[in-house]
């Protein structure tokens, strides 16, 4: 997990008892992006006395300032079907920038131009080594591990013209946390369930094996066209239930409580507020 303390930022390993400061300890490290090539290293400090509370920490997006967050459009069967669309016979990706993006219990930001700010609940995927052209075999072996993700969109500006990436960059209306859950902890992510809830009714829930493209097939497809690198985010999709698509729409809109729930992974908590309200 990545945080913040009145000594400044830092990260760490997150025990039922506390945080453990890894950063404190792999001084060599400057983040955890850095330190996802040794995560041997770091499940070694496991077994260390935590240093803080959980509730005595800022939290920080798992990747703060991650170079690269690709999202994938229209990716659970259940999102396709809802939108009427034939499945793409490729993933449709996206890039999503890191100043569109919270931590757990920050606020999401409906812009003042805007009403139309919807929940995507989502499954990131965060890679730990470099790679290009990988076998889907091999797609694994590059993982660090999976966090939740609220692709938080604006639908007006999503529909402008036929590129999707202005209504997914707005300031801060995206969220991703609250840690990193390694791969070995995780599990099989075919396994996991994904519920997003709005003030606390479920408003999309679907298993992970819903997905048309699975975690190895949208690594093996990215690392064609980049060589993935530590820290890298692969955003894997939206199930249906999305606000758009229901009648009449359903909008986040301030005083919302949006959460994205996946089984061994958390809970990815975040109020939703006007920006106006913040001038």
């Amino acid at each position: 997990m990545s945080f913040t303390t009145d000594n400044g930022p830092s990260f760490g390993v997150l025990r039922e008892d506390g945080i453990i400061d890894a950063g404190a300890r792999m001084p060599q490290y400057a983040d955890l992006t850095a330190a996802l090539g040794d995560l041997p290293g770091l499940e070694a400090l496991a077994g260390d006395p935590a240093d803080y509370p959980l509730g005595s920490v800022k939290l920080l997006p798992p990747i703060p300032r991650s170079s690269r967050i690709i999202c994938v459009g229209l990716n659970y069967k259940t999102h396709i079907a809802e939108t009427g669309n034939e499945p793409p016979a490729f993933p449709s990706l996206f890039p999503r920038y890191p100043d569109s993006i919270v931590a757990d219990g920050e606020p999401i930001i409906r812009p003042r131009v805007s009403v139309t700010l919807d929940f995507e609940g989502e499954l990131a995927v965060v890679i730990s080594k470099p790679g290009r052209n990988i076998p889907v075999d091999a797609a694994l072996d590059h993982v660090a591990g999976y966090a939740c993700f609220n692709d938080g969109s604006i639908r007006e500006f999503q529909r402008h013209t036929n590129q999707v990436l202005p209504g997914k960059n707005f300031h801060r209306t995206g969220s991703f946390g609250p840690w990193l859950v390694t791969k070995d902890e995780a599990g099989d992510v075919n396994d996991l369930q994904l519920t997003t809830r709005l003030n606390g009714e479920i408003v999309q829930q679907s298993g992970v094996d819903d997905l048309l493209f699975g975690v190895e097939a949208l690594i093996a497809y990215v690392s064609q066209i980049w060589e993935v690198q530590p820290g890298d985010v692969i955003v894997t999709g939206t199930p249906g239930g999305v606000g758009a698509l229901r009648k009449p729409p359903l909008w986040m809109k301030p005083g919302d409580l949006v959460t994205v729930e996946i089984d061994r992974l958390g809970t990815l908590s975040n109020p939703v507020v006007a920006e106006e309200d913040l001038l």
